[in-house]
This record gives structure tokens, C-alpha cells and sequence, in this order.
């Protein structure tokens, strides 16, 4: 029991860090009101640290794991088919919450900037695309504002480096150097986030008052109530689909310990293990179950689906933008699977998927940043049972279509 209580702390010890920082911040905010200013440089530093590494980071990351693929793998059917469900299941979690935040809506009494929106190139639709997906040089890559340009770009130099084989071994080399090099920056980085997001709590707190922990508190309790809703529920269809009663009884009978060790370790990562023996039980052949449950990890999130979606519409309400509109919810859903992909092999990578969205939008970096990663905080646990259980799920509908299993 001891040792479970230890494994516990230490699984949540940085979740637990941040929000002790933010809670000091607030206090220090509500005792302190306007002198807390002078602290306000520490956050900015704090901020400015983590954007100057992003870019890097996100390069790195996605070009050595593409390039560190195995030239002979093919998209066989059993690829295409698991693709395919990780693909519906991520836009039906989104959507999801689309309608749950539509039916409590969020944005009464939220504005608490006023803040202008960056400015970004009007034109065509069809321009608007192409300044998203590409650059005019090179250099403009470096810029957060080109995040998802980096990305597909990043994707391109790893399967470059894939195809170059022994010859770009020496690439290969440098692109997993670099991308340990970095993991490193952002870990460190991310041990003065207690305090950098506790002095940027402080300044919120004492320029906007007691009424700012309201401002969080309707968005939490939508979220949670919707990934109970979507766990219980969606997770009960997609075991239907996959075989009827039998599956239902099955699944739910299996999915206890993976669950609890979602939320004792607050990582998908953590998960697989217990996954893959819970998957084993269910009868999930073995090829199937190696391939979808692995590879699910990193990117499949069916959580962090939910939370993208929660902190677009909290970010607009904040500085009063419609989401209403069916460009900007399509926008949305592209962007919660991206950020689903992109995340998982990043440390803390909740944290790019924010800043791509923030990007996306042209909304205020230095303003909207903090308040994403603080909801990102307060919705890990739940949104890492969703993320981490989906996999086992996920395995059971791909294992129904590609080998017609039976339970």
C-alpha cells in the first residue's frame, strides 16, 4: 500500500508542483493585489523560455521519429483499418464535446481581456490554407506563428531521411540527437513552471479578483461531466459495434485495471502494459493487439480531443470570438486530430497542441497560452483515462473488422 501511495505522488508530483504554484500565485494575488506586478516578469520569462523552445522541439521530435521507421513496414489493411478507427473515434469524441459545450454554453460573463488578436493576412479561402500548410522561405518556419507549416515540413525532412537509407544515417544521427538534446531543454524548462505560471496566476488574480476561479469553474465541470458521459456511454457503442453483448460484457469486465492505472499514473505511456495484458484477457488476437495498443498511445486521444476542443471555445469566449460558425468548428476538429498525432511523442505536449491551436486562430500568445496550459492541468486525469482506455477499445473494433473476431 505504501508503495502504491509513493508511485501515486510521484506520477502527479508535477500536476500537483502547478497547481500548488498556481494556488500560492492566487493567494499571493488576493493578499497582495497590484504590488504582486513586480513578480508579473517572472511568468513572462517563464512563457518566453517555453516558446523559443518549441519550435526546435517539434521539429526534432517529428522528423527523427519518422525518420527512425522501418523502411520495409507497408500500409497493409490491418494499418488502413486501425487508421481509419482512431481517425472516427477522435472526431466523434470531439464532436461530443462540440455539443456538450453548445448545450452549457461557457461564454456568458467570461471575457476577461480585451486584449487584440494578432493580426493575420486576410485574402481567399484558398490563400488562408496555403499560408497555414506552407511558408514563402525558409526562415519563416522559426516563427510559432508557422507551427503547422513546421509540421508538415518536419514530417517531409523525416521521410526524406527515411528514403535517404545509409547515406543519411549521419542526419539520422543528428536529428535523435537533437531530439534528446531538446526533451532535456523542455524538461527542465517545465520544472519553473510552478513558478512561472504561479507569478502569471498572481498578476490574473490581483487585476481581476476572486471572480476569475469562476471563470474556470462552469469549463471544468462541462468537460468532466462530458468525458463521464462519452466514457460510459461511447465507450459501451464502440464495444457493441465490435461484438454485440458479448464484447460489451467482456470490455467492461477488463477494462478496471487499465483504468485505475490511467488515472494512478496520468500517462498513456504507463498504460500500455496494463493494456495490452487486459487485451490479451479479452481475447484480442495477438498481432492486433501489439500493433493497435503501442501505436495507440502516442497517437490516439480521445481526451486530449475533448480538452483541445474545450480550451478553443474557452480561449474565443475569453476574447470574445464566435465559435458558432461551421468554418471555425471544422477548423476545430482538424485541429484536435493534429494535436492528438503531434502530442504524444512530445513531453508535455498538450502544451505544442495549444500553442498550434492559439496559432491557428491568431489569438494572443503571451494572454492565451497560460490560460490553456492551466485548463490542460486541471483535465489531465480524466482526459488520460479516456486516452489510455480508448486504446484497448480501439483494439477491439480493428480486431472485428480486419479478423472478424468473435467474444
Amino acid at each position: 500500500m505504501e508503495l502504491k501511495k509513493i508511485n501515486f505522488l510521484k506520477s502527479y508530483s508535477s500536476v500537483l508542483l502547478l497547481l500548488g504554484g498556481i494556488t500560492l500565485g492566487s493567494i499571493f494575488g488576493l493578499v497582495f493585489k497590484e504590488k504582486v506586478a513586480v513578480i508579473k516578469p517572472i511568468g513572462d520569462i517563464f512563457l518566453n523560455l517555453l516558446f523559443t523552445a518549441i519550435i526546435p522541439l517539434v521539429f526534432f521530435t517529428i522528423t527523427s521519429s519518422i525518420a527512425n521507421l522501418e523502411k520495409t513496414e507497408k500500409l497493409g489493411r490491418l494499418f488502413v483499418i486501425m487508421i481509419a478507427v482512431f481517425l472516427g473515434t477522435l472526431l466523434i469524441s470531439a464532436i461530443v464535446m462540440i455539443i456538450a459545450v453548445s448545450l452549457f454554453p461557457i461564454h456568458e460573463n467570461i471575457i476577461i481581456t480585451k486584449i487584440p488578436l494578432e493580426n493575420i493576412k486576410s485574402g481567399s479561402v484558398g490563400d488562408q490554407i496555403a499560408q497555414l500548410l506552407a511558408t514563402n522561405d525558409f526562415y519563416e518556419l522559426l516563427s510559432r506563428k508557422s507551427m503547422l507549416a513546421l509540421i508538415i515540413f518536419s514530417f517531409l525532412i523525416g521521410f526524406a531521411t527515411l528514403q535517404s537509407g545509409e547515406k543519411g544515417n549521419a542526419f539520422k544521427s543528428f536529428l535523435d540527437s537533437g531530439n534528446e538534446v531538446m526533451k532535456q531543454l523542455l524538461t527542465m524548462i517545465m520544472k519553473l513552471a510552478p513558478i512561472g505560471l504561479g507569478a502569471y496566476f498572481a498578476y490574473q488574480v490581483s487585476y481581476y479578483g476572486p471572480q476569475l476561479f469562476g471563470v474556470y469553474a462552469k469549463p471544468l465541470g462541462v468537460y468532466y461531466a462530458a468525458c463521464v458521459f462519452y466514457f460510459f456511454v461511447f465507450f459501451s457503442l464502440y464495444a457493441l459495434v465490435a461484438g454485440g453483448k458479448r464484447a460489451f460484457v467482456v470490455f467492461w469486465s477488463n477494462n478496471i485495471t487499465p483504468s485505475l492505472t490511467a488515472i494512478g499514473t496520468c500517462s498513456s505511456i504507463a498504460t500500455i502494459p496494463a493494456n495490452l495484458v487486459a487485451a490479451e484477457k479479452m481475447g484480442i488476437p495477438k498481432h492486433v493487439r501489439n500493433l493497435v495498443i503501442p501505436l495507440g498511445a502516442p497517437l490516439h486521444k480521445d481526451g486530449s480531443s475533448m480538452s483541445s476542443i474545450l480550451k478553443i471555445t474557452f480561449l474565443f469566449a475569453m476574447f470574445g470570438k464566435d465559435f458558432t460558425s461551421p468554418s471555425t468548428i471544422l477548423l476545430a476538429l482538424g485541429i484536435t486530430v493534429i494535436v492528438s498525432i503531434v502530442e504524444g511523442g512530445i513531453p508535455n505536449g498538450g502544451y505544442i497542441g495549444e500553442v498550434l491551436a492559439i496559432t491557428v486562430y491568431g489569438l494572443p500568445m503571451e494572454q492565451a497560452l497560460p490560460v490553456a496550459m492551466i485548463l490542460g492541468t486541471l483535465v489531465d486525469p480524466i482526459a488520460t483515462l479516456l486516452n489510455a482506455n480508448g486504446d484497448v477499445i480501439c483494439s477491439m473494433m480493428v480486431s472485428r473488422f480486419s479478423e472478424k473476431t468473435k467474444w
